[in-house]
């Protein structure tokens, strides 16, 4: 075996999918031409359909994941398959399998621990794949990110992506659903990791393959899931944005109390004081909770990154052990 084989990375096609037969084989298709030392791995999430039965006779190995929910299958993908760098998309064949190895080959050339796809519609016919609502929807919800965390990604909810292996096994997945793609940007921003981003093109649907993407449903899930992380991973800011809410308001419902009593010495409306002062107490145990539980993340965050740092990186792999 020539010496650079001793060195090449695992590579683990992971594809979550739900009723894809109409396309399903065209993918595995195209990455066992384009990707043909990759091992490729189908996760059925209970496909009423021929989608696994397909993809096993395409050569994919297909393992069922019964709890529905994208964010389950993403959990058991990371968690059941060993490879050195995993990549990531849909089964609906809308995704430009050959960017594949330019992304993979920047992964490794810069060691990063996550390529992001960035979508783009470059034909006119495949402007419906892409639809103006949900690009809307992508640009405010990676606004939000950014406004909260400090940066964020071009594209924050493609599916497209490429991982190292130190990124899939330190990531601790919560989501059920197509909020998964907001976790994985949190979880990057979060461990401050290297990343990148790559266009790739993005096209239409074949004919007979339905997207499973609600675009209201899963926008407010979505959006629930970043006031969450913003939540757990930037306590003290959220916190503070209560207390400040709970003081002013105290403060413009006790103004009329004040003006009143320099006039006459007198608190007429005692119920509107104890509001104010509990109103006063809220804000400073909101603003008490912030401060404890900054600490506590500042801890949790110090553990995953030891735990991040545990896993061997990608300059490990093409390093020659002496």
């Amino acid at each position: 075996m020539p010496k650079s084989d001793l060195f090449a990375p695992r590579i683990a096609v992971i594809l979550p999918c739900y009723n894809e037969a109409a396309t399903i084989a065209q993918v595995i298709a195209d990455f066992r031409l384009h990707l043909p030392a990759a091992n490729i791995f189908v996760f059925d999430n209970n496909s009423s359909d021929d989608t696994g039965r397909i993809a096993a006779a395409a050569g994919a190995q297909v393992l069922t994941v019964p709890m529905p929910g994208k964010g389950n299958v993403v959990r058991r993908m990371f968690a059941d398959i060993e490879a050195d760098v995993y990549v990531m998309t849909d089964g609906d064949a809308t995704y430009s399998i050959a960017d594949a190895p330019r992304m993979i080959d920047r992964l490794l050339s810069e060691r990063l621990d996550m390529v992001v796809g960035i979508r783009t519609s470059g034909r006119p016919k495949d402007s419906e794949a892409y639809r103006f609502g949900h690009r809307f929807g992508n640009r405010m919800l990676t606004r939000c990110v950014a406004v909260l965390f400090g940066r964020t990604f071009s594209d924050m909810l493609s599916g497209y992506r490429v991982f190292s292996r130190r990124y899939v096994k330190s990531f601790p997945a919560h989501s059920t659903g197509f909020e998964i793609e907001t976790e994985l940007t949190v979880h990057a921003l979060e461990l401050r990791m290297p990343v990148a981003e790559m266009v790739t093109a993005y096209g239409a649907r074949p004919e007979g393959s339905q997207s499973k993407l609600r675009t209201y449903r899963d926008g407010i899930r979505i959006l629930t899931t970043i006031v969450r992380l913003f939540k757990a991973e930037k306590p003290l800011i959220f916190f503070s944005l209560g207390s400040v809410a709970t003081t002013l308001l105290a403060i413009v419902l006790a103004v009329p109390l004040l003006e009143t009593y320099a006039e006459t010495g007198l608190v007429p409306r005692q119920p509107t004081a104890l509001l104010c002062v509990a109103l006063v107490l809220l804000g400073g145990i909101l603003f008490a909770c912030g401060l404890v539980l900054d600490t506590v993340t500042r801890g949790r965050t110090e553990v995953k990154t030891i735990a991040y740092l545990r896993i061997p990186g990608i300059g490990a792999l093409r390093s020659p052990v002496p």
